[in-house]
């Protein structure tokens, strides 16, 4: 049977395309732009979006599992009940779906609370599922590497209570794990979550500090200014999204995103080895 990956062109949907393919899985991959749809050989492509019924329901035809993403917009909550109402349509009963960790506690931040709706909709659906909750991702940090460098300054607000950065690649292995798992049980297995973190939880002066070791120069943390952070972002994005992301960076202050207890443990033990570090990460952009 086939495994249907959802946002494949992305970061993370493109590393659970690769794992999968690795792992001997069929793979369709839903892309809006079939030219970005650059695969491993044996990948089948289908072209639409979770907006155009008509297409995801030829996606779904002949799929038995699903892996559902959803980007950050401003529709996404219907996006994804859109997805799983034809999902259900379609009789597939084995899905894994991508939230995000402590959505039940972010409850003022609008694609957290959007991704905390649409598990209820899991549970109170009966929607055999895996629910992965990762945690901030580290990759993200490729965006800020030349005000890193350039600048000597560390310019997320992620504040001091820690965030347990995760690695894009390593969400990407677990999610095909877990798709593995549920396609090849003998009957739908029942609703599981699991927190995907990385094995450090990081404040700002802790990345910081790490930029400091890989560039062999000072980088400082300036602080928590959020209301810089938005305007940051409406240079290159919409009023409404950089509001929703200022709005995430000032929950990082406040609560953080640490990790449960057992949880780095559960990743390691699933994937075989180490989880991917900030560490690593930054020496390898910096080289």
């Amino acid at each position: 049977m086939t495994i249907l990956v959802t946002g494949a062109t992305g970061n993370v949907g493109r590393n659970v395309v690769t794992q999968l393919v690795s792992r001997g899985a069929d793979v369709r991959a839903l892309v809006r732009d079939p030219v970005k749809a650059d695969f491993p050989t044996g990948v089948e492509i289908v072209q639409g979006d979770f907006l155009d019924v008509d297409a995801l329901r030829q996606a779904y035809s002949g799929v038995s599992t699903l892996f559902l993403l959803n980007a950050v917009v401003a529709d996404e909550y219907t996006q994804a009940l859109i997805a799983l109402n034809l999902a259900r349509e379609a009789g597939i009963e084995r899905i894994v779906y991508l939230s995000v960790i402590h959505s039940d506690t972010y409850v003022n931040v609008p694609h957290f609370a959007g991704k905390f709706g649409v598990e209820r909709m899991i549970e109170a659906m009966e929607i055999h599922a895996t629910i992965l909750r990762p945690a901030y991702y580290i990759d993200n940090d490729v965006t800020i590497k030349d005000v890193v460098v350039g600048h000597g300054v560390y310019p997320m607000p992620i504040g001091t209570k820690g965030l347990a950065m995760v690695d894009t690649r390593d969400v990407g292995e677990i999610a095909a794990i877990e798709l593995i798992r549920r396609e090849r049980s003998a009957t739908p297995l029942p609703i599981t979550r699991i927190n995907l973190v990385g094995p450090d939880t990081l404040t700002g002066p802790d990345v910081a500090a790490i930029w400091s070791e890989v560039l062999g120069r000072p980088i400082t943390y300036p602080g928590d200014d959020t209301d810089a952070f938005e305007q940051n972002l409406r240079l290159f994005m919409p009023s409404w999204m950089a509001l929703d992301m200022r709005v995430m960076a000032e929950r990082f202050l406040t609560a953080g995103m640490v990790p449960e207890a057992g949880d780095v443990a559960r990743l390691t033990s699933m994937l075989g080895r180490p989880l991917r570090s900030y560490r690593d990460f930054a020496a390898q952009v910096a080289g």
